[in-house]
């Protein structure tokens, strides 16, 4: 594709999110993707080709690009539309399910995931384990035809509102010398008995993450992802399209965007509201050389860690900013969205990995 055809592309999307914003059929929010969940939306999305991008046609999805993609979704949060339905499933589930997923698991799954239908969750992160996911200790115990789950995930976004999850589990005794061994991951529904979704309700009042327990829950063997024993490498490799995208670093760009729209308050610089720009064009390129490397099948798990670890920072500090900037102005929708990114600022840098432990994947990866 050519620069035009993405101009093309954007220009829809914006035509689009006019027109919904005018209509009234949403209104802007930070961290849209986690928080924006309206079904409605995301159904009005699949209806234009908008999600399952990169899902083939034969699987009801449209057979684009990574980077055509790319374009859409950096448009989406820009406006703060509420994509939070159908996100997890479109960024994360469907890419594992084409490269790990059985034919009829990518039959059963991929078409509603594509028309904004299908709505999932992850469970990786565990209790008291904060981002070592070798230290699972939910267990999948063999049965005769299928497996037995039991044990606890937690900040697992959206479940109370979705179809099913990966969850990651312990299918093999634990050898404390090969720690990342006998982990398998398994399609749970989230409806199955000896599911219980709790709520975990932010400081704020806001419900979006969830502790799950697993109370002996039968799952057959069709509902294994990819093989038995092979669960650390097919996690790492997800976490590739987990942390490079621009969720990374748009969540509180509406707020910018709020703030500006009639130009600079009194107690902003261009220079200060100038380096948030600059750094917001860096991820971007970093950003899209990502899904470029995605579209090669080229390794992108180093720049990925890199656009996550830097671009939370970057949100996090565009947020105590924009709220000092905003101080004065008098406009309730700047204030709410100011209000909203502080308070979800303390999980920039904590959901899908510590900046800590991406600071050692990149060091490690950089050779350091």
């Amino acid at each position: 594709m050519t620069s035009s055809d993405f101009a093309d592309l954007r220009a829809k999307v914006r035509e689009f999110l006019a027109e919904q914003r005018a209509a009234g059929a949403f209104v802007p929010g930070v961290d849209s993707w986690l928080a924006g969940w309206d079904e409605e939306f995301s159904q009005a999305l699949g209806e234009r080709g908008w999600l399952g991008m990169t899902i083939p046609t034969e699987y009801g999805g449209q057979g684009r690009t990574h980077l055509e993609r790319f374009v859409v979704t950096e448009e989406l949060l820009c406006a703060g539309a509420p994509v939070a339905a159908h996100w997890i499933a479109d960024r994360q589930i469907a890419p594992s399910l084409l490269r790990f997923g059985t034919a009829a698991q990518r039959d059963e799954y991929l078409p509603d995931i594509a028309r904004g239908r299908s709505y999932w969750a992850i469970g990786m992160s565990e209790p008291d384990s904060g981002s070592d996911l070798a230290s699972v200790r939910t267990r999948a115990t063999r049965t005769d035809g299928g497996w037995v789950l039991s044990g606890t995930k937690v900040w697992t976004s959206g479940a109370h509102r979705s179809h099913a999850f990966f969850v990651l589990a312990r299918s093999a005794p634990l050898d404390p010398a090969r720690r990342h061994d006998g982990l398998s991951q398994f399609l749970v529904r989230l409806d199955s008995p000896g599911v219980q979704v709790n709520p975990i309700v932010s400081f704020d009042g806001s419900h979006h993450f969830n502790e799950v327990v697993l109370d002996n829950v039968e799952v057959r063997d069709a509902d294994v992802l990819g093989e038995v024993g092979e669960g650390w490498r097919q996690v790492t490799s997800e976490l590739a399209y987990e942390r490079s995208g621009p969720e990374r670093f748009l969540s509180t760009f509406v707020a910018l965007a709020s703030m500006a729209e009639g130009g600079l308050p009194p107690r902003a610089s261009a220079g200060g509201v100038g380096r948030h720009v600059a750094r917001l064009a860096a991820l971007h390129h970093l950003s899209m050389d990502v899904a470029s490397r995605l579209q090669a099948s080229e390794p992108a798990e180093l720049l990925a860690s890199m656009v996550k670890g830097i671009g939370t920072r970057s949100e996090g500090d565009l947020a105590e900013d924009v709220a000092e900037w905003a101080v004065g102005l008098g406009d309730a929708a700047t204030d709410r969205l100011v209000a909203d990114a502080l308070s979800r600022r303390p999980g920039f840098t904590l959901r899908g990995g510590t900046n800590q432990v991406l600071s050692g994947i990149v060091a490690k990866g950089l050779g350091a």
